[in-house]
């Protein structure tokens, strides 16, 4: 599903809460990075980011998260990508292990919210990470999660953070979206609607992935 625009509105509604705009076009500047991380280029964008003292930085950071929440406890199924559900099952009947990977914390309340926890084997999110993308730490401990080794693995992602991060780990990446923030992965793709594994497989090895 794409939470990313919940983390930019709650951004924004900080933003506008510090007396500036964070605006639109910048919500690919944070996508994928953790939250102090992110909480910087907001500040940055605001001029603001010699202002704050470590703990105050912490405050706001908890103060955005909290708006966060309030976007995600409404959150519902509807929200998920179409042909996701669809393409995780096809996986699944596979045997192929699955793991979510996210810088986020709240990754386990989105998934429970939105009925796709049953479709992973395991979730390793921010509550387990000592190192945000695009340090490959998510990737790789999620492959061993699931005792798969990185030239094994094959990574979704809609942020350039996170496609350097995966191959950074040694895995190849399909992007999901096709603008500028995708463009370094093997593979991309506009959706999962009609994405079926064996696609996977073609367009993999039609890439020289």
């Amino acid at each position: 599903m794409d939470t990313a625009r919940y983390h930019f509105l709650a951004w924004a509604r900080l933003a506008r809460g510090l007396g500036f705009e964070f605006p639109p076009v910048c919500e690919a500047s944070i996508r994928g990075l953790s939250r102090m991380d992110s909480l910087e280029v907001v500040l940055r964008a605001g001029g603001m980011e010699r202002r704050f003292a470590p703990e105050e930085r912490e405050r706001l950071a908890a103060e955005k998260n909290a708006f966060y929440l309030e976007s995600v406890a409404a959150m519902t199924p509807a929200e998920v990508l179409p042909g996701c559900v669809e393409f995780l099952r096809s996986l699944r009947g596979r045997g192929i292990g699955l793991v979510l990977g996210s810088s986020s914390k709240n990754a386990g309340l989105v998934l429970d919210r939105t009925g796709l926890r049953p479709l992973f084997d395991d979730v390793v999110d921010g509550t387990h990470l000592t190192r945000a993308k695009p340090d490959p730490e998510v990737f790789l401990l999620g492959a061993s999660r699931v005792g798969a080794e990185p030239a094994q693995c094959v990574v979704f992602e809609d942020a350039a953070a996170g496609i350097e991060a995966a191959h950074r780990a040694g895995m190849r990446c399909v992007g999901v979206g096709t603008g500028a923030a995708t463009a370094a992965a093997e593979l991309r793709i506009a959706s999962f609607a009609d994405f079926t594994p064996g696609a996977l497989a073609a367009g993999l090895d039609a890439a020289g992935a």
